[in-house]
């Protein structure tokens, strides 16, 4: 049985990149989420967020994990803001698909403010997930098409949250 998460931190096809290769991803697609617009495309997606949808393995990953991995490669403090990509489109989002994701956002979150890994406090939206677009094929696995592509997502080794006992909700 596989879960589905639904992540937005800037650029997608960054995000794609780095998760995709997690151990538990299954797959990956980008998209568009979070906005107002019907049937959203490159040119036309309103107030939605470039957005990643994962399906991973839950016996292999935690939604957890992958949590503390997106904080680790994106920055979650800038509002509406990546590198040197800005505008909504850029936002830092978790959509969470039931109340036991939204909790572990939740959590995840306020770890990740105390532990001070990050210069600022955490600007992430944590929103109930709505439709996803999913984005041009052009859009789609874009930096293992393009290698040398444009990104503005790295994973900073450093920058990982200290270890902790798990929850029953992990």
């Amino acid at each position: 049985m596989t879960e589905r998460a639904v992540l937005a931190g800037g650029c997608f096809w960054g995000m794609q990149d780095l998760i995709r290769k997690l151990p538990g991803v299954e797959s990956t697609r980008v998209g568009y989420t979070g906005g107002d617009v019907k049937f959203a495309t490159y040119r036309n997606h309103g107030t939605h967020a470039e957005g990643i949808e994962i399906i991973f393995d839950p016996a292999k990953t935690s939604y957890r994990a992958l949590l503390e991995f997106f904080f680790q490669i994106h920055d979650p403090t800038t509002k509406d803001r990546q590198g040197n990509d800005r505008g909504s489109s850029y936002r830092s989002a978790i959509y969470y698909v039931n109340d036991e994701q939204k909790a572990i956002a939740e959590d995840t979150i306020a770890d990740v403010n105390a532990s001070g890994i990050w210069p600022g406090k955490v600007v992430t939206e944590v929103e109930p997930v709505g439709d996803f677009w999913e984005a041009e094929p052009e859009h789609q696995d874009y930096l293992e098409r393009i290698p040398n592509g444009y990104t503005c997502h790295f994973p900073r080794s450093n920058w990982v949250l200290p270890k902790r006992a798990a929850t029953a909700a992990e």
